[in-house]
């Protein structure tokens, strides 16, 4: 049941975390009398929530229809991916640039280098069924590590950017990392990205990030297809609700 204060962004928040976490699948079907009676909230608070994820690209209005949770492509992943290419590499070589002159930017990568350091430990330790419950720790270290890059990135309009594609990139990370073994995978590539921002390596930096986001996109192409989602060179993924 949603509070009766701030419905309307409770709602949001409700609904912008099934999305992100796939609880919601693409394709799925968002009737406003159906969420209202839920979430225990009205059908105006459910509609702002409605067109605000529309804005974020997370919703889709399909004419004649109700809305639903927008579809995936494969081309709108390569699309994404593209454009992530040319930002975020920037931004992460911004940051370690910084770094060299303001060492106080690099203390919360170096934090976050220490917890990653714990958490393979821990995570390396686990049986096979316990790694597949521990994913939200890792997905808590990339989200700081990306909220981090932002918060330090030097350029607003940079950091704006990569922060209003964040909605759909974290949508998708829970199909990038489909088991332990991809998981390790890109512990590795966070590992070498804080690594060289916190030696001030600016290349190695940017060199990273883009090694990261390519094998991102290869393991994201791989699950969709082990999933049967890919029909073709860029038909939509989902699954009606």
């Amino acid at each position: 049941m949603v509070r009766a204060t701030g419905k309307s962004e409770a709602v949001y928040e409700r609904l912008k975390g099934d999305i992100e976490s796939l609880r919601l699948r693409p394709g799925a079907k968002l009737s406003e009398v159906q969420l209202g009676e839920e979430l225990g909230a009205s059908r105006t608070p459910v509609r702002e929530a409605i067109r605000r994820l529309a804005r974020e690209g997370l919703v889709d209005f399909v004419p004649g229809e109700v809305a639903r949770v927008a579809s995936i492509s494969l081309g709108g992943v390569r699309a994404l991916f593209e454009f992530r290419m040319l930002l975020e590499p920037e931004a992460t070589a911004s940051v370690a640039t910084s770094g060299t002159a303001r060492d106080h930017v690099l203390v919360p990568f170096r934090e976050l280098l220490e917890q990653l350091e714990e958490f393979d430990t821990s995570f390396r330790a686990l049986g096979a069924a316990e790694q597949e419950r521990d994913y939200q720790g890792f997905y808590d270290l990339t989200e700081s590590f990306d909220q981090a890059v932002i918060a330090a990135c030097r350029n607003p309009y940079l950091a704006r950017t990569i922060r209003d594609l964040r909605s759909q990139t974290v949508r998708l990370r829970h199909l990038s990392h489909s088991g332990p073994r991809r998981m390790l995978t890109s512990l590795e590539e966070h590992r070498a990205m804080l690594k060289a921002i916190t030696q001030g390596d600016a290349q190695a930096a940017s060199a990273a990030c883009r090694h990261h986001l390519a094998q991102t996109l290869r393991a994201l192409i791989d699950s969709l297809t082990a999933h049967d989602f890919l029909l073709g060179a860029d038909v939509q993924v989902g699954m009606a609700g």
